[in-house]
């Protein structure tokens, strides 16, 4: 045996090591969102191309510019800003004409000003400002949906119908028409009244609601899109199921209780409101959720709390922003809450017990 086979190689841990690299999960990342994009596009028009391409392209100038003023190495190259950029226009609706005297130029200028003002709080303030990649203390992308929400109240809720189906219902969303309390008012079997909506036409029915043919955001809209890009990220091991299961099943649960057992109302709940695609997409955030098994459980389980109490008790229909928001932001406590003990290390409690009665 040589010399060199007899040498012992000591180093710093980690010691397992994977191929896997920002760019590629980045990637992944992308190539999940893709369809329900293309599904956003088909349904609303080749308006929501634009809404995309202006958010991508804002969001990719502005790492590139914060980042040369500030003069730090150039990270485009990561693919994380072009990840953001297509989650907000995901959380952008398609503006309908109709609110802007039915002028294409007028809703043109604010959806170019919509995509910049949250591309530029989402990578600058909430990205480059706390350092970058990897040390911002929220989803930026969640960040710029709620400042535009609070900003432009108004835009962001002037919803197209789709294509499809302008005939069969309204422009607002299916949530919004189901949050205004009267289900919970009338006696009767919620899911008989929600049936009656649907065959009225003030309602998507579920197929649609699966589909994508309702009222909504460009990318929160086809429900079974979301859910084969997130099989595609349980596959390739970007994700793990424990944060959006917990999220959507604690909702699940919420409105199950609330709706005194509608199985409907569960189900418009879950493939409503941008539900799916901020549990798959944005809870799971590596930098802003839990490392933790545990942690991700408790994380998932407080977005879906915080979510059902706003949906149900609050003005608002949707909710999973604020949750995401909130629980980011929790996410340093839940953390320190469940770090695993190493092993040969006792308790501090425990220790300082046996020191006393020693």
């Amino acid at each position: 045996m040589s010399d060199t086979n007899k040498i012992l190689t000591v180093s710093a841990s980690p010691h397992v090591k994977s191929n896997d690299t920002t760019q590629r999960i980045m990637l992944d990342v992308v190539l999940a969102l893709v369809p329900a994009g293309i599904a956003g596009c088909v349904i609303f028009g080749m308006r929501a191309l634009l809404v995309i391409a202006l958010c991508i392209g804002f969001s990719v100038l502005f790492e590139f510019l914060s980042r040369k003023i500030m003069k730090r190495s150039n990270t485009l190259g990561d693919l994380s800003a072009v990840v953001t950029g297509l989650l907000l226009a995901y959380n952008i609706p398609v503006l309908d004409l109709a609110k802007f005297d039915g002028k294409l130029w007028k809703a043109t200028v604010m959806t170019v000003l919509l995509c910049a003002v949250g591309s530029f709080f989402a990578i600058v303030v909430t990205k480059q400002f706390f350092g970058g990649l990897g040390q911002n203390f929220a989803n930026p992308a969640i960040v710029g949906r709620i400042v535009l929400l609070v900003s432009f109240p108004s835009a962001m809720t002037a919803f197209t119908a789709p294509r499809q189906a302008v005939d069969a219902i309204t422009t607002a969303t299916p949530l919004g028409i189901l949050s205004d309390g009267s289900l919970f008012d009338r006696a009767g079997d919620i899911s008989a009244q929600i049936s009656s909506l649907s065959a009225d036409g003030y309602l998507p029915d579920l197929l649609s609601m699966l589909v994508g043919v309702k009222g909504g955001c460009i990318g929160e809209v086809s429900g079974i899109l979301l859910i084969l890009g997130g099989c595609y990220l349980l596959m390739r091991r970007v994700i793990s199921p424990a944060i959006h299961v917990a999220f959507v099943g604690t909702v699940a649960v919420f409105m199950l209780i609330a709706s005194r057992g509608s199985l409907p109302f569960v189900a418009y709940e879950i493939l409503g409101g941008g539900l799916l695609l901020g549990a798959i997409f944005m809870a799971t955030d590596y930098t802003t959720s839990p490392i933790t098994l545990k942690g991700k459980i408790i994380f998932g389980i407080g977005c879906g709390i915080v979510c059902s109490v706003i949906r149900l008790f609050c003005s608002m229909a949707e909710g999973v922003s604020y949750a995401i928001l909130l629980m980011n932001i929790a996410c340093p406590l839940i953390e320190m809450a469940t770090k695993p003990r190493p092993f040969g290390v006792e308790k501090e409690k425990k220790a300082k017990k046996e020191e006393k009665t020693a």
